[in-house]
């Protein structure tokens, strides 16, 4: 590795720890580097997963001041999440090589369009949240703290088993399946959004370290960015342009879909 590929790395180490605790889709700029720096997709995805774990910690312990109080029920998601992380790492292992790098386009492409349509999710779960505090003082009041039932688990579930396999989005699923069966703040939502994710990513990163092929240099540095990042997205992220982000995030995964269909 040269030193321009080591600074090329930790700086997107930086922006995708930044990106996935205001919105997610931080693999989208991680992976496509490391694809383009000449790593095979298998390992950019298990280095990819390893190395983003510890930002994704850093977000969640950032957003600790609105989950008070929520952490039972959030222990009750993250079970959820855990196992279909395992899920998602034993896919990826078992199946084909072939076939991973056949489906990565359109996993990344599918991540592309929910990085799009999230302000519109976004936009619907707030107009939702709106209409139920406006029925509050029927007779039916809504519960802020509703778990979402057992079709919540099931979903959260779901998207543990994509994030083990490919990371890329999982927290727009996230936030958009909460945002349906929860009545809570987006802020609140966000913050579930990074510690259900942070659970995901050292579960699967954990497996890979022991039995996938990972490029630890690109894992420490992806570590170290993705850590300053979390802690940049948690404390200024509010104040950064979704509308900046989410464009450069589109545009670098395009070009990632391009070159792999290309290769």
């Amino acid at each position: 590795m040269t030193w321009w590929h080591a600074v090329i790395i930790f700086i997107a180490g930086v922006w995708a720890g930044t990106i996935n605790t205001v919105v997610g889709s931080g693999t989208l700029v991680t992976f496509p580097v490391l694809v383009a720096l000449g790593y095979p997709p298998l390992t950019a995805t298990t280095s990819n997963a390893i190395g983003l774990a510890p930002g994704t910690i850093s977000g969640a312990i950032g957003y600790r001041h609105e989950l008070t109080g929520y952490w039972p029920q959030i222990a009750r998601y993250a079970v959820a999440s855990f196992l279909g992380a395992i899920g998602g790492t034993v896919l990826l292992l078992s199946l084909p090589k072939d076939a991973f790098e056949t489906v990565v386009p359109v996993l990344v492409g599918l991540a592309v369009v929910l990085v799009i349509v999230q302000p519109k999710v976004a936009g619907w779960v707030a107009h939702r949240r709106q209409r139920a505090n406006g029925s509050a003082d029927s007779a039916d009041p809504v519960d802020s703290r509703a778990t979402g039932g057992p079709l919540l688990m099931f979903l959260i579930f779901l998207v543990g088993i994509y994030g083990g396999y490919f990371t890329a989005a999982q927290g727009v699923m996230l936030v958009a399946i909460m945002g349906m069966l929860l009545n809570e703040t987006l802020q609140r939502l966000n913050g579930m959004k990074n510690v259900l994710s942070a659970v995901v990513n050292v579960v699967a990163g954990t497996i890979y370290a022991f039995i996938a092929p990972v490029s630890w240099p690109v894992v420490g540095l992806l570590a170290v960015g993705s850590t300053i990042g979390g802690q940049l997205g948690a404390k200024i992220g509010r104040r950064l342009s979704p509308t900046v982000l989410r464009w450069l995030i589109v545009v670098v995964g395009v070009a990632a879909v391009v070159q792999l269909l290309l290769d």
